[in-house]
C-alpha cells in the first residue's frame, strides 16, 4: 500500500463508512456458549435489572445496541439481524455474550417434537363442544 492514501480507499468507502468485517465484531469467534439454543425465532428480552450496558467496558457498540433494542420491545434473533444489518451468525454470538453476562435472556420457541399431538387437541375441542 502506498503512502498517498491509495491503500485507504481499499478499506474505506466514503458513502458506506469504514469496512468492519463481521468476525472483527465477535473477536474471531463463530460460536458462544448459548448459541446452540438460539433459533431465528428465539425472542431476546433485556433483563429488567440490567445495568447500563454503555458502562460495561467489555461490551462492543453492537452489544449495547442489542440491549437497547430489546429494552424497548422484545426482538427475535432474525429481527435483530435485520435491524442492525448484521449476519445472523454474528448476532447469535453477540446475544450469547449478553446472555452470559446476564444483560438479556432468551425465550426459546417450543420444539415441534414437544408440541401436543394435533389429534389430542381435536379431541379436547370436540369434548368441550359436547359440554
Amino acid at each position: 500500500m502506498s503512502a498517498d492514501g491509495q491503500g485507504r480507499s481499499h478499506w474505506f468507502d466514503d458513502e458506506a463508512g469504514p469496512v468492519v468485517r463481521p468476525y472483527a465484531m465477535t473477536r474471531g469467534r463463530t460460536t458462544s456458549a448459548a448459541q446452540h439454543r438460539l433459533d431465528l425465532i428465539a425472542v431476546v428480552v433485556t433483563e429488567p435489572q440490567a445495568d447500563d450496558p454503555e458502562a460495561d467496558p467489555t461490551l462492543a457498540p453492537e452489544h449495547v445496541d442489542i440491549v437497547e433494542l430489546c429494552r424497548e420491545t422484545p426482538q427475535t434473533v432474525a429481527e435483530l439481524s435485520a435491524e442492525l444489518d448484521l449476519p445472523i451468525g454474528v448476532v447469535r454470538v453477540l446475544v450469547g455474550d449478553l446472555v452470559d453476562t446476564e444483560f438479556v435472556h432468551v425465550n426459546r420457541p417450543v420444539p415441534p417434537a414437544e408440541l401436543p399431538d394435533e389429534s389430542i387437541l381435536r379431541d379436547v375441542i370436540n369434548g368441550l363442544r359436547a359440554l
